[in-house]
């Protein structure tokens, strides 16, 4: 196993530089202003950081992606937790989430706009709508698709309704629910960035936006990378959680996964 879980960073690492090489490569037949070297970029981080305009950004678009996330979580969990378990809940919201779900985010920029002018109200609510019907949909269909076996045999020993939900459901739906979650932290950064390109006035989606207006496609690239690496650390930092919350709910995590 040890062997295994060697060769496959040493693929991975071999597979970055192949892209660094070919990068470069290619980055030959252009101006450095079509399309920097690796190294051009590279020099570009010193050059932001000192001058404070990446690390502003990057805290700006965590606040945004956190209240946004937040709020979906907090708003979608419970939604759809009432929906799946109530019937008649679920009868009369779930035509208004299936019609309002395949509705991008991004098409309710200019309605947002009118509603809460530019700044950053906008786009925590594009990253909210990205972060929410994952959240909901998938919710709901944890809790429908527990084992009826399973609330059969706790309404035998006497359990009520409060107790089977407490006790059954929750357990029983949580892998999926923790899915859910997981598919939205990955929705909700992507519409971050697309969020911020459209109408605000900072973060890295407007980092990368105004690094377009100076001509600098090294900072361009370097707003991107950081993007990537941030969803990176995010996505991992969700595995994390996930396998730490499994382990409180007495469930193997890597069963999940």
């Amino acid at each position: 196993m040890w062997t295994i879980n060697l060769r496959a960073q040493l693929d991975g690492w071999l597979a970055f530089l192949l892209v660094l090489l070919l990068w470069t490569g290619v980055a030959g037949f252009y101006t450095p202003e079509q399309l920097p070297s690796p190294l051009d970029v590279l020099k570009a981080f010193p050059e932001l950081w000192e001058a404070d305009m990446l690390g502003k950004h990057i805290l700006v678009s965590m606040g945004r992606f956190l209240t946004a996330y937040g709020l979906a979580v907090v708003i979608g969990i419970p939604l759809g937790l009432w929906m799946g378990w109530v019937t008649r809940a679920r009868q009369a919201l779930d035509p208004i989430i299936q019609f309002l779900r395949p509705i991008s985010p991004i098409a309710w920029f200019p309605l947002a706009v009118l509603w809460f002018g530019i700044g950053n109200a906008p786009a925590v609510f594009i990253i909210f709508l990205a972060a929410f019907f994952p959240v909901v949909v998938t919710t709901v269909s944890a809790v429908r698709q527990v084992n009826p076996l399973y609330l059969k045999v706790a309404y035998d020993f006497g359990a009520g309704p409060l107790m089977v939900f407490r006790q059954v459901v929750l357990p029983a739906a949580f892998p999926q629910m923790m899915n859910g979650l997981h598919i939205a932290v990955g929705t909700a950064w992507i519409h971050l960035v697309a969020g911020e390109m459209l109408g605000a006035q900072s973060g890295l989606g407007y980092f990368i936006v105004d690094s377009r207006n100076f001509l600098r496609t090294d900072w361009i690239i370097a707003g991107m990378i950081m993007v990537g690496a941030i969803g990176l650390i995010i996505n991992r930092l969700m595995r994390t959680a996930e396998r730490w919350i499994y382990r409180q709910w007495g469930q193997e995590a890597g069963s999940h996964e």
